[in-house]
């Protein structure tokens, strides 16, 4: 069973559209008891960072995924803001992050002589893997995902990111430590690529 998390943020009822669609069990979890059978967690998120830390925290839901994620290894996906969430910190906010992957979310700083970059980064782009990780099998070369961002995630170790992204300059959009992994675009927004990688996750 895969719990979409739902804490005040991203857009739940389209992520249980896919997995119906794909046949796959999911659930929309608010509250502790909707979690007791999930084998896969979705983190979604929207907007600013600090605001999706406090509704977290506000949820109720943050200690038992806490145990979930680092005790019990269940995997993860953060999507967005959610991949965001993921990291020590942000230069957005002030409130800590889950802490979950080593690393801290910064700003894209584009030289102001660059007129062509604009913040946010939004709309469709490549991606390219790095290595053969399960969640980007059968995504060929020509994978396009939609993006909608100003923030990315800076690992700490280069060996967390599994994929990159050009936007002035390569910046990872996809992460996995362990049974942690993220992704800075919307798979729920892209079609049948977004489609693929969420039948990847469910099937880790």
């Amino acid at each position: 069973m895969i719990a979409i998390i739902s804490y005040g943020l991203g857009n739940v009822k389209a992520f249980a559209e896919v997995y119906k669609k794909l046949d796959i069990a999911a659930v929309i979890a608010s509250r502790e008891e909707d979690l007791q059978r999930a084998s896969k967690l979705i983190l979604p998120g929207v907007g600013a960072f600090d605001t999706a830390m406090r509704l977290l925290d506000q949820s109720g839901l943050h200690p038992l995924l806490d145990d979930m994620v680092q005790n019990q290894k269940i995997p993860v996906l953060g999507i967005c803001v959610g991949m965001q969430m993921l990291a020590d910190s942000s230069e957005e906010g002030s409130l800590p992050g889950l802490g979950w992957i080593a690393g801290k979310v910064k700003k894209f700083n584009f030289s102001s002589s660059n007129d062509s970059m604009r913040l946010p980064h939004m709309g469709w782009n490549n991606i390219k893997a790095l290595n053969s990780n399960f969640l980007l099998q059968k995504l060929d070369q020509d994978t396009r995902f939609y993006f909608l961002h100003s923030y990315f995630f800076q690992a700490h170790s280069d060996t967390d990111v599994i994929a990159v992204t050009d936007y002035n300059g390569k910046f990872a959009c996809a992460i996995n430590y362990e049974n942690i992994y993220g992704v800075q675009f919307h798979p729920e927004k892209s079609h049948q690529w977004g489609v693929q990688l969420l039948e990847n996750f469910a099937r880790l």
